[in-house]
Parts: structure tokens; C-alpha cells; sequence
């Protein structure tokens, strides 16, 4: 693989996040991988697409109904995933280099103002939740709700922070939405995964690493990740001659979650740690070493639906540190609404000033 300098790698991190987060945007929420590449015109997808665009204009979130979950957002917008990550980057680029460690604190005035105009993306339970508490004067330390759902928020931190304990300090802290430890450790685990990736190490090495690191829960996801990489990727196998077979690695990994609404979905594809965790490792692991893997990942990823968002953000996160933003197709980068945007404030960020 060519050599890419630490700075690509950061932005490749920051901006692959977002890319993947952005090309999740048309499908989010829509469960049936059959449809959207019906959709799609049986190919992957290849540009950015406003809320269910393709598909009637509003997406099957299986428990939740059928809806446009974006109704502020158009073609080359982000999710509230990638919302949230815009959000911490502003974050970041007002605050000046000695503020450590981060806080949260600092940071909800922002978060309040975003929320209150014009935010435009779906509102997660969590994020309603947290507001009121906010809004009731709740100290910070009490924050969040018990969601078990992966929202790795905590990205443009790579660019600020220089050592792996704090950008674990980080990816929690701005998860403050969330108290559940599964939850909080899947952006811990992404958080040092990606450290080390732009540190020189590969993801798969990383991956492993940390998954023994972490241990328990984490470690068997991991397994179990590879375990279904392995055998998606091996000629021989049945699963790896199906033409939806990243759908069905995806959700063969999962138990049947009955959330008491209209339908049971498997957690594969849904937003709890349980799935996205080993389901974006699974992508990692896939593509990672194939030429344009983070665009051929990111597209996959976004064809099997669900919460493919939350995926989406650790994927690109993880390739995009491991490939440079120069891996990210001049089109996308091009019709990203917010790229040139996010590029300022990138570079007031310390590790990558001029």
C-alpha cells in the first residue's frame, strides 16, 4: 500500500467517517437489502442520495415505521451520525490547543443551539432524553439514557488529542447520551482501533489487539467477526457465492430483538452495540487490504441497510485512517455538502495546522 503521511491519514479518518456516513443516507433505516439494490439498479451505489430516494422518499426502520427519518436533509447531507461528528469538530476548532481534558460541559451550549435550529436529522431517544435533563438541570455526570446503541461521535479527536487514553477519554465524553458500558466501550474500541491504524499498525492487527485488550464481551464480538469474515471470504464456502452475502453475514451474527412494536428484526443490522460493533469490524476485515477498499466497504455496507450509519462511521473511520483521504473518490469529495466546511476546521485543529 502506498505511504500516506499522518496528516492524510487524519483527514482520511474524519472524512471517511463522513463520507460513508453521508452515502448511508438515501438507505438508512431501510431493512431490506433486496430492495435497495432493486432500488439502486442492482449495483451498488455509486452517489450520494436524499432520504429514501429511490425508494418512495422514505425508508422501512422495522419497529419504528415507515418514514423519512431526515426529513431536513438532501443528497451529499449526513445522518445524525455524521451530525454529531461535525459537531464535536466545531467543537474542537473553537476550543484552544491547552483545553484538556475534553468536557462536556464546554461543549452542551453548542450542542443545545444545534439541536434548537435546524438540526434536520433524526433525534435519537437518547439525544430527546438527554435535552429534557439538560433542560431540567441535570449535572453532567448524570447525563444519558440506558440505549446500548454504538454512536461514535468522537472522530475529528484524532486531529486534537496525541495519545490513546485521551481519545478514549474523548469518545466516551461525547457519548454522553449514553450511560450503557456497551455502548460507551464500542467507541472506545473504535477509538483505539483507529489510534493505532494511523500510528502505523493495520486494522487487522489492531482489531485483534485491542479485542484481547478490551477482553469479555468485546473480545467474543471480535471473534465472532472474524469468524463470519472467514468464512464470507473463503471460496469454498456457501455464504461467500450469495449475491446478498455481506446481508447474510450481517445478520446471522445477531439474535432476534423483539422491541414490542410492530416487528422482531435481527440486532445485526439494528443500532445496539451487539451488531454494529462486529458487523463494522466485519467490513473492516473484508475489505481492507483490497484496492479501493474503503470505497468498495463503505458502498457494501451501505447496500445492507439498517442502521448502516452507525456502521458506517467505524468503517470509514478505521479505512479511511488506513487508506488517506486520498482513497475517497473525487465525486464524493466533490458533492459532500459540508467538505470544504469541515476542511477549515480540520486544519485549526493541532495536529493538523500548517
Amino acid at each position: 500500500m502506498r505511504k500516506i503521511t499522518k496528516e492524510e491519514a487524519i483527514k482520511g479518518a474524519f472524512f471517511g467517517a463522513v463520507v460513508a456516513d453521508a452515502l448511508c443516507l438515501g438507505s438508512h433505516y431501510e431493512y431490506d437489502a433486496q430492495k435497495i439494490y432493486a432500488a439502486y439498479g442492482n449495483r451498488p451505489i455509486e452517489k450520494f442520495m436524499s432520504p429514501g430516494e429511490m425508494m418512495g422518499g422514505e425508508t422501512h426502520g422495522i419497529g419504528w415505521g415507515q418514514r423519512n427519518y431526515h426529513p431536513g436533509k438532501k443528497a451529499g447531507g449526513t445522518t445524525d451520525y455524521g451530525d454529531y461528528n461535525i459537531l464535536v469538530l466545531e467543537h474542537l476548532a473553537a476550543t484552544s490547543e491547552p483545553a484538556r481534558p475534553f468536557s462536556v460541559a464546554a461543549m452542551i451550549p453548542h450542542w443545545m443551539n444545534r439541536l434548537e435550529n435546524g438540526w434536520g436529522s433524526w433525534i435519537c431517544t437518547m439525544t430527546k432524553e438527554t435535552y429534557g435533563q439538560v433542560r431540567q438541570g441535570l449535572s453532567v455526570e448524570h447525563l444519558g439514557g440506558i440505549s446500548n446503541a454504538m454512536a461514535i461521535r468522537h472522530v475529528a479527536a484524532h486531529g486534537y488529542y496525541d495519545s490513546e487514553d485521551e481519545l478514549v477519554d474523548v469518545a466516551k465524553k461525547v457519548m454522553f447520551t449514553h450511560k450503557n458500558v456497551e455502548a460507551l466501550g464500542g467507541g472506545e474500541f473504535f477509538a483505539r482501533v483507529t489510534h493505532r491504524v494511523l500510528n502505523g499498525t493495520t486494522p487487522a492487527e489492531a482489531i485483534e489487539d485491542v479485542a484481547v485488550q478490551m477482553g469479555g464481551f468485546f473480545e467474543a464480538k471480535v471473534a465472532q467477526a472474524i469468524e463470519k469474515y472467514k468464512e464470507a471470504t473463503d471460496p469454498d464456502s456457501a455464504l461467500s457465492q450469495e449475491l446478498f452475502a455481506d446481508d447474510l453475514a450481517i445478520t446471522s451474527m445477531a439474535r432476534l430483538w423483539d422491541i414490542g412494536r410492530s416487528e422482531p428484526i435481527r440486532v445485526g443490522k439494528a443500532s445496539p452495540t451487539e451488531g454494529t460493533l462486529p458487523g463494522a469490524v466485519y467490513f473492516i476485515l473484508k475489505y481492507a487490504e483490497q484496492e479501493d477498499g474503503l470505497k468498495k466497504a463503505i458502498q457494501a455496507n451501505t447496500m445492507v441497510g439498517g442502521d448502516n450509519a452507525s456502521r458506517g462511521i467505524a468503517i470509514g473511520m478505521v479505512l479511511g485512517a488506513y487508506k488517506g483521504v486520498q482513497a475517497i473518490p473525487q465525486e464524493w469529495k466533490e458533492t459532500l455538502e459540508q467538505w470544504e466546511y469541515c476542511e477549515i476546521l480540520l486544519n485549526k485543529l493541532p495536529l493538523l495546522k500548517s
